[in-house]
């Protein structure tokens, strides 16, 4: 009679000791973004542009194997287009001219060189902090949105905050359920 509380008792305690995996690395990244099937990752295919009869066939560029050719999309050209940038300001370094005064007024209580590494380091501990005890899952599960939770705003209670104290802010959609 006393043993199935003892032996419940040894199987939690190895299952816990099991899941510290002392000395191994464990996996950090809290996204499970796998594919559920065996089909093809519709994801992984990108369209191409239709063929066109060039202008002027001497006109052509030579041939580069490996590289992109005249039919390829630029899935990022595209956004910044469809965003209404300028994609030709993607390929430009530095700040843009228009956006100097908004850098000088976000660096003006100073600027640390290093804020990516450190970031970076902060990051990793809080989600090796938050990854414990993932390897007894059960079931594949996306635990990002979980684990920032707390970090995340809620656009529109930021949008009425700003909208009650007079700020101007554009107009957004209706909340969607």
């Amino acid at each position: 009679m006393m043993r199935a509380p003892y032996l419940m008792f040894v199987l939690i305690a190895s299952l816990g000791v099991s899941a510290c995996s002392v000395g191994q690395e464990r996996d950090i990244s809290m996204r499970q973004l796998d594919k559920p099937g065996e089909g093809p990752d519709e994801f992984g295919i990108l369209p191409s542009r239709p063929l066109e009869a060039p202008a002027d066939y001497s006109a052509l560029p030579t041939p580069t194997p490996g590289q992109a050719n005249l039919s390829d999309r630029d899935p990022i050209a595209e956004g910044i287009a469809a965003l209404g940038g300028n994609p030709a300001s993607r390929a430009a370094t530095g700040v843009p001219a228009s956006d100097a005064a908004l850098v000088q007024h976000a660096s003006r209580n100073g600027v640390a060189p290093d804020i990516r590494s450190t970031l970076a380091a902060e990051d990793k501990d809080f989600r090796t902090r938050k990854s414990r005890f993932t390897k007894i899952r059960l079931f594949k599960t996306d635990r990002y949105a979980e684990a920032y939770k707390r970090q995340t705003l809620e656009p529109y209670d930021e949008w009425y905050k700003y909208r009650r104290t007079g700020v101007q802010t554009p107009a957004a959609p209706p909340r969607g359920e």
